[in-house]
């Protein structure tokens, strides 16, 4: 007879393009979200969740692609209909203001927090799965709307700990570049390629510069490897309307320039605070000419400029920037973009700038899908990964948190009383646990404590029960002077030191606060 064939042991590995986030990593994000959220809520904003699941049809046109409703997606078919894992927070909440219409209220104003999927092909620090922060306002066409949001977007960012000169949110308006294209002569379906492949080389300007950006709108370029990217194969005159279009902000500006501007404002090193925002308004004017759309979208963009003035929000931290082109296939009005701008060494040890970390703007025809009626709508989507990332970067936060206080298991016979020590503490609001390990060797307590990076171990046996007694091992200073100390200041600064029963959550407060303040 035959022996059954062994079922091979699954492989513990984390599926390609996902991860798994330990301790320090999953406090740090619920910290940041809750300070997002504050920020958030006191602007009006309301929490939504939805299911992390939609149909196919909710997610309908902004998929990759319409015709395999895989591609893109996480999707499946149960019941002869499709499903998909959300792959970002707008399409349901266009699902949600359509089905819930009714009931909500008008501009119906939320917040949603959670993680996305993405079924494209993984790369370094790109994942399937990662956390989005929105908040949308449906229901407002007035773009004081999109200035609400941007002032929320700044606060955010200060909220979470960039500082003000660490960043700036830029706006642009997707009515001012369709007024540009119209006075280019790119206007219209036949047009379309073209417009895509401007979009496209705007969106290099500062990588490649304006010269690229030009060489892009007109034949095309080959890079330092010598690939060749075709061009739009626009004509000087309508490249030289696009290239002035822009650089009307300070992205465009020369180096030069830039370096005069920074020396007559308060954050030396801001590349953004200048030029004046009339400035970069009236050459949009000019740029539109008579376009009619165009002109529109430069009036909302003063509007936005007035409004947040207003409340004062200057240009050190929110400009008027027409290079932002990130979105403008989807968007219909204002976007806007939030961009840190510190420097930070790449992975060969080269400067860049961190980047972008949050975007959104105007969308006024997602709900439209659902009801026929079109419903004015904008928000914008922070990209939590990433403000962690930068935190990390600049050093405000460290995957060094401080674990918890560890109770230590002399006598197994007593863990009633190491129960009780241990209740204390955490009555006491200090974060602490009892070793539920094998207690047969002391040192492996210790070490343990040492993994979890505790500040504090408790230690207590038959002596010290009896004598009503704890020893306190500050674990901290352990480390330090193991580090740095010589050994006559091992006898200054003990590390151990014994207490009465009674005086232990006080001692130990006392030892957590030293170390805050060290």
């Amino acid at each position: 007879m035959a022996k059954d064939k062994k079922q091979p042991r699954p492989k513990a590995i984390t599926p390609k393009g996902f991860r798994d986030y330990f301790g320090a990593e999953v406090t740090q994000r619920a910290e940041m979200l809750s300070k997002i959220a504050a920020v958030y809520h006191r602007y009006g904003f309301d929490a939504l969740e939805t299911s992390a699941v939609e149909t196919v049809d909710a997610l309908g046109k902004f998929l990759p692609d319409v015709d395999r409703p895989n591609e893109g997606v996480f999707a499946w078919e149960e019941d002869k209909d499709w499903l998909a894992l959300r792959y970002d927070m707008t399409a349901p909440l266009a699902r949600v203001a359509a089905q819930y219409r009714n009931d909500l209220p008008s501009p119906y104003r939320r917040y949603t927090m959670g993680p996305v999927w993405r079924n494209e092909k993984p790369g370094p620090g790109r994942f399937r799965q990662f956390y989005q922060c929105d908040a949308d306002t449906v229901g407002a066409a007035s773009v004081a709307a999109d200035a609400e949001i941007c002032a929320m977007l700044a606060d955010t960012l200060e909220a979470v700990g960039i500082e003000r000169g660490d960043y700036v949110v830029r706006v642009n308006n997707r009515k001012v570049l369709n007024g540009v294209m119209e006075v280019a002569g790119l206007s219209g379906d036949e047009k379309a390629a073209e417009r895509g492949i401007v979009l496209r080389a705007i969106d290099k300007l500062d990588r490649l510069g304006v010269e690229g950006v030009r060489a892009l709108l007109g034949e095309g370029r080959a890079d330092d490897s010598g690939d060749y990217t075709k061009g739009a194969g626009l004509t000087p005159a309508q490249a030289d309307t696009i290239v002035d279009f822009v650089t009307a902000g300070a992205n465009g500006l020369d180096e030069g320039v830039i370096d005069l501007i920074e020396e007559a404002t308060d954050f030396p090193g801001a590349a953004s605070n200048l030029p004046d925002q009339s400035l970069v308004l009236k050459r949009l004017n000019d740029l539109v000419g008579s376009s009619e759309i165009g002109r529109a979208g430069v009036e909302e963009l003063e509007t936005i400029a007035n409004l947040l003035s207003a409340q004062g929000y200057g240009s050190d931290r929110i400009v008027i920037d027409p290079s932002v082109v990130r979105g403008l296939g989807y968007y219909t009005g204002p976007v806007y973009e939030a961009e840190l701008t510190f420097e930070i060494k790449d992975e060969k040890g080269r400067p860049r700038n961190f980047g972008s970390v949050a975007g959104g703007g105007r969308y006024d025809d997602l709900v439209k899908r659902f009801t026929g009626q079109e419903v004015p709508a904008t928000g914008v989507s922070i990209g939590v990964d990433r403000l962690l990332a930068a935190l990390h970067a600049k050093g405000r936060i460290t995957t060094d948190t401080q674990g918890p206080v560890i109770v230590t298991v002399m006598d197994r016979d007593r863990m009633a009383d190491y129960q009780t020590m241990v209740a204390e503490l955490r009555n006491a609001s200090i974060r602490a646990e009892v070793y539920l390990g094998n207690p047969k060797n002391f040192g492996n307590q210790l070490k343990y404590a040492d993994k979890r990076n505790s500040p504090v171990a408790i230690i207590a046996g038959g002596d010290e029960f009896e004598a009503g007694k704890v020893q306190i091992k500050d674990l901290y200073l352990g480390a330090k002077i193991a580090e740095s100390a010589s050994a006559d200041e091992w006898k200054d600064r003990p590390q151990q030191f014994e207490v009465s029963r009674d005086e232990m959550v006080t001692k130990v407060r006392a030892i957590l606060n030293g170390q805050a303040d060290g």
